[in-house]
């Protein structure tokens, strides 16, 4: 497979880029209700509670509150359905896999001085998928007024004919690209200006659109955490948090009408628009958090967690097959053979830096002896601070986050239940939409239960969750940007299996 490194030209950085968009810096800032199953089945309401693996990723004082070295492990199936409305057409697809949710393992030293208030250290290593990026998405429908030839116009107006004709793909930068690409492909055509440009498909509507996305990956998450506790009430805690991103996307466009045919020049009634989109990096974030009991049932916990900075990579493939009618369509009118423009050809993109918002939880939990507990976490996430950079180079991308995202407020409830040796938990988790419109992405809403045993030196725990989420699936970003309305309905299964050392 040829791959071409995109060299950017410090002066015109932001057209030699790849079109990052509000999209990718949303990917990257949400996380899932990945971790324990003890966790997931009370709704990931652990800020206050600690002594728990998943409870190190909301308040890394909770690593102090383990009584025992402890060691454990995660796995988990994951379902997703999906289902789109496009246009009034109702689709499906569905998703399934099966992963390793975390991994961890806590030490605990108790202070063997009686006359120091610190009473216990501990430090611990715990992994999380912090995002399943797993997920098949599919749409179909009848679009009565726009086509994809938008998106190529969009690019390909205001850029000289003379930039992109007889041009290596390789040389250009991402917009001449795109452009390339349309007029390649026939899909659109300069006209005697050689600087704006006319599509060759017909614009009399009723387009037959699909469109299908499958993406693989993680958001790992792996922290080292230290903390200790004062006094039997005050425990301190700190995460140092290293990030893996790895996400692969493809995605296929498909384009058909029926529409009469241009008198004379080509008419274009067949798109498929491919692209192959690899992204991967690493990230740092910290976390602080501290955990009071003011009395023996009562547990207060404030956690901040900084933003994550990445550095992000980007490796694109595109192609473009079309099929259409010839020239003269009124002395023959006769349909030419398939046109496909694959530049066969791998661009490595320039590393960008993505920050996204930090996070503030406070929590509060009561405990009910050895027979229960119930708690709840609040937590805010300002998602308009996300941002790309270099700033000068995403000043658009950047403006477009600030003006459309706002904060998202989370609420966290969970409650477990002990007969002897078996914990009967529950939770419910509510999400605010990260748009200032609440409908591009809607509120999430999620219910979880579980079941825990204690062997003694070992606990297995089994947890079930759902969630639900509406939200708009716009294809492209630029020019013909048309959505499906997506109802996300996932479900989740984890089993974990820990060890006292």
């Amino acid at each position: 497979m040829k791959k071409i490194i995109a060299i950017a030209i410090a002066s015109l950085a932001i057209t030699s880029i790849r079109a990052q968009d509000i999209s990718d810096a949303l990917r990257y800032s949400q996380t899932d209700l990945n971790g324990t199953a003890r966790f997931k089945a009370m709704g990931g309401a652990f800020g206050a509670l600690g002594g728990d693996f998943s409870s190190i990723s909301i308040n890394p004082a909770g690593s102090v509150i383990f009584a025992n070295n402890q060691v454990g492990f995660t796995l988990g199936n994951n379902s997703t359905k999906n289902n789109s409305n496009y246009f009034g057409k109702n689709s499906s697809d569905n998703n399934n896999s099966f992963d390793l949710n975390q991994a961890g393992a806590v030490f605990v030293f108790e202070n063997g001085s009686v006359k120091s208030g610190w009473k216990k250290f501990a430090i611990a290593l715990n992994y999380e998928n912090a995002k399943n990026l797993d997920n098949s998405l599919y749409s179909s429908g009848t679009n009565s007024n726009n086509s994809i030839d938008k998106y190529f116009l969009n690019y390909a107006n205001n850029i000289p004919f003379g930039s992109i004709n007889n041009a290596y793909f390789e040389d250009l930068f991402y917009g001449q690209q795109q452009a390339y690409l349309g007029y390649n492909a026939y899909i659109i055509e300069a006209d005697n200006t050689n600087q704006n440009y006319y599509t060759n498909v017909s614009q009399a509507g009723n387009y037959y659109q699909e469109n299908s996305v499958a993406s693989t990956g993680y958001n790992g998450k792996l922290s080292f955490n230290v903390s200790a506790q004062y006094d039997n009430k005050l425990s301190f805690g700190l995460n140092l948090n290293s990030h893996f991103v790895d996400y692969r996307q493809s995605s296929s466009f498909f384009e058909s009408n029926t529409n009469a045919k241009y008198a004379v020049g080509s008419t274009v009634d067949r798109i498929r628009f491919s692209n192959d989109l690899y992204t991967y990096g690493n990230g740092f974030s910290f976390q602080l958090g501290t955990i009071f009991k003011p009395i023996k049932e009562v547990r207060l916990g404030l956690a901040f967690e900084s933003p994550t900075w990445y550095k992000l990579n980007d490796e694109l493939r595109q192609r473009v097959v079309t099929s259409g009618y010839g020239l003269n369509a009124a002395v023959d009118n006769t349909q030419y053979g398939t046109v496909v423009t694959d530049p066969n050809i791998t661009m490595i993109f320039q590393p960008y830096n993505l920050q996204t918002p930090g996070k503030l939880t406070g929590s509060f939990a009561y405990v009910f002896g050895k027979r229960g507990l119930i708690s709840i976490d609040y937590a805010v996430k300002d998602y308009s601070n996300a941002k790309f950079k270099p700033k000068n180079d995403y000043l658009n991308e950047n403006g477009t986050i600030s003006t459309l995202l706002t904060t998202s407020n989370e609420v966290r409830v969970g409650g477990e239940f002990k007969v002897k040796k078996l914990s009967i938990r529950g939770g419910y988790r509510w999400e605010q939409s990260p748009y200032k419109n609440g409908r591009t992405i809607g509120d999430l809403t999620g219910y979880s239960t579980g079941l825990g045993y204690n062997f003694g030196s070992t606990k297995l725990d089994l947890a079930y969750a759902y969630a639900k989420r509406d939200y708009d699936q716009q294809f492209f970003s630029k020019g013909f940007t048309d959505a499906a309305r997506i109802n996300s309905v996932n479900n989740n299964v984890s089993l974990t299996l820990s060890f006292e050392l």
